[in-house]
């Protein structure tokens, strides 16, 4: 009688624990898709200048501007043009001048080569099954690349009248992974967000 109650016991404790489950959330964008835009929108302003006198104030209008993590390259732009040397007007009434950004691109681009025969989706039946073919390669090669692109063009904010335009501002930042026989892979597989040592993480203007 014993053995019984402790076999029933065990049983549903089993069963309890096989219930239990964690579940993790699945955002759009990877972590590692994220970082190479960013990197890419910081590489596009490097060296980012206008026409215009240093300590002018520049006020910068997104309203046309459109992509995702537009704030993030927004913010790049304003930090760009801080850095070099020009105030950022909180309105377009106080500005000397306003820059109308647009984005041509800012996302993730992906390649990949391979030297065999790459995963393939053959469809059966008539095209009412697909059986998936895994990939056979002797070696394969896989590239990340965030890109951004924008451009913008300066006007008077009193009378619109044109003050100079901002050609096309471009960066992209890379990643590269490598993998022979399917096994053995090298090469950088995610973006290092990099390390600092505590207390340097501001500077003062």
């Amino acid at each position: 009688m014993n053995l019984r109650i402790l076999t029933a016991a065990v049983s549903l404790a089993a069963l309890g624990a096989g219930c239990a489950s964690t579940v993790e959330t699945a955002p759009a964008r990877s972590a590692t898709e994220q970082l190479l835009v960013a990197r890419a929108a910081d590489r596009a302003v490097e060296g980012l200048v206008l026409p215009l006198p240093a300590g002018a104030k520049v006020f910068v209008d997104d309203s046309y501007f459109r992509a995702e993590s537009a704030a993030y390259a927004v913010s790049a732009v304003r930090a760009a043009l801080s850095g070099a040397g020009y105030a950022l007007s909180p309105d377009k009434a106080r500005a000397d001048a306003v820059l109308e950004l647009r984005a041509g691109a800012l996302s993730l681009e992906q390649m990949r080569r391979v030297f065999g025969l790459p995963e393939m989706r053959i469809p059966i039946n008539g095209n009412l099954n697909v059986v998936s073919l895994p990939e056979l390669s002797v070696y394969s090669r896989r590239d990340r690349v965030g890109v951004a692109e924008f451009s913008g063009f300066l006007y008077d904010p009193e009378n619109g009248a044109p003050l100079g335009a901002v050609a096309a501002m471009t960066g992209e930042f890379r990643i590269r992974s490598h993998r022979l026989l399917m096994i053995v892979a090298w090469g950088q597989q995610n973006v290092q967000p990099g390390e600092r040592d505590v207390g340097v993480s501001w500077r003062q203007f």
